[in-house]
């Protein structure tokens, strides 16, 4: 759970203290929060203090812990309505899910990772590891590759220096070099696949979704179980994938939606 701080100063090291109380999923023990965190007690102490009178932490007296204050969630909510593509992208998605019956994932990057800010899920198919909120890295997701092909050089570096190459399963793309000669084929392609990279009996198809001078606002992909297709029966649903992600792009633009890639 421990995060490397980054020196931002006073507001730097509360941020970093809100996302390890955030870690846990749960109320949580000074004691606990000390283990994970870089800032001595006598900060940690002061920083969770200034925390909870803002109303950014919530704290119980008798059983000493604290969780993620009320005033979050308002913030979260003005983000998700001002930052996140899901508001726009809803009704398409749920389309396309519907249209063809399976799995679709709506992801934003973050940090040079993946956001999942949408997941429409057809009943009866399997589920993914993908969640709503949760972050994924982008070196082994299709909605990553998607993206990544095509952000601006400097961008991409960045956002390049952030993957781990961690390997989940064998097929995971394992370096910088691998993953840069895909990236070449997704660009031209448009499209890009997840062949049980993050997920074994998980495979995926993906497209980015390209403001008009072709920066990535986002990507969409469906995803579906090995027991129900191969690469090759998924590409069928690659028209409808791009058409929707268009519909989105244009959506986007009227709606003037943030660059954030």
């Amino acid at each position: 759970m421990t995060k490397p701080i980054v020196s931002d100063g006073t507001v730097g090291k509360a941020l970093s203290v809100l996302d390890q109380v955030a870690a846990f999923e749960r109320p949580v023990r000074f004691t606990e929060i000390l283990k994970v965190s870089e800032h001595p007690k006598a900060t940690l102490y002061r920083l969770l203090n200034t925390l909870t009178r803002q109303q950014m932490l919530a704290y119980d007296s008798e059983k000493q812990t604290y969780w993620l204050g009320l005033k979050l969630v308002r913030l979260a909510n003005s983000a998700w309505s001002q930052s996140s593509l899901a508001r726009i992208a809803g009704p398409a998605i749920l389309q396309l899910s519907e249209g063809i019956d399976e799995t679709v994932h709506l992801a934003q990057m973050d940090a040079g990772q993946v956001l999942f800010v949408d997941k429409i899920r057809r009943a009866g198919n399997s589920d993914t590891l993908a969640r709503v909120g949760l972050i994924a890295p982008a070196h082994c997701t299709g909605v990553g590759k998607a993206i990544l092909a095509h952000l601006p050089s400097n961008r991409l570096e960045h956002a390049l220096d952030q993957q781990n190459f961690f390997r989940f399963t064998p097929n995971t793309c394992g370096s910088r070099k691998e993953l840069m000669t895909e990236l070449e084929t997704v660009k031209r392609a448009g499209i890009a696949f997840d062949r049980e990279e993050h997920e074994l009996g998980v495979i995926s198809i993906a497209a980015p979704i390209l403001r008009q001078n072709g920066r990535p606002l986002g990507a969409l992909s469906i995803a579906s179980s090995t027991s129900r297709h191969c690469l090759d029966s998924i590409s069928q649903f690659r028209s409808k994938l791009l058409e929707t992600a268009q519909k989105i792009a244009r959506e986007a633009e009227v709606w003037n939606f943030p660059q954030t890639s």
